[in-house]
């Protein structure tokens, strides 16, 4: 099944991509109030340009954005221009989509492999999987950090 990605904006200026089956099916889940910015709940959201459809002979100019380093590579700091913003946010979305995807997946044994890692029985490895919010307060309570991630990071049918 071949998938639509939108670059979407709720009202509070949050941006974000949303993954759906046609335009038809957009439309309908808008319609129905299904769709909702996941950093604020608002259920007040449209569509963006996306890259394709932006026609623009302006690039951004070195005075638009600050320099900063993540692992030895430059890239922008902060910037206030919502295309450089957009531009931005989708990288590091698709950097964390990249190492969730490489994440091991040991499903419902995650609370034991984490264990088995934690005290060398297992070899160390990003490992994801599933945990109860008690197995996952036992973890953390062992000293063993664990982050909940949402769903949108770890659906397996759209990586």
């Amino acid at each position: 099944m071949s998938l639509k990605v939108f670059n979407l904006q709720c009202d509070a200026g949050h941006l974000f991509e949303g993954w759906f089956g046609s335009h038809d099916d957009y439309d309908s889940q808008q319609a129905r109030g299904l769709v909702t910015c996941p950093m604020c709940q608002s259920a007040h959201v449209h569509k963006m340009p996306s890259a394709p459809r932006i026609n623009s002979s302006r690039t951004v100019a070195p005075a638009e954005t600050a320099q900063g380093v993540v692992h030895g590579e430059a890239m922008p700091a902060p910037v206030t221009n919502s295309a450089a913003l957009a531009k931005l946010q989708a990288a590091v979305l698709a950097q964390m989509r990249e190492l969730v995807g490489a994440a091991e997946n040991v499903g419902s044994a995650f609370a034991r492999e984490a264990r088995a890692i934690h005290e060398g029985e297992a070899k160390a490895r990003s490992i994801r999987g599933t945990a109860t919010p008690e197995e996952r307060q036992e973890l953390i309570e062992e000293g063993i950090a664990v982050m909940p991630l949402p769903d949108f990071l770890v659906d397996d049918r759209l990586q």
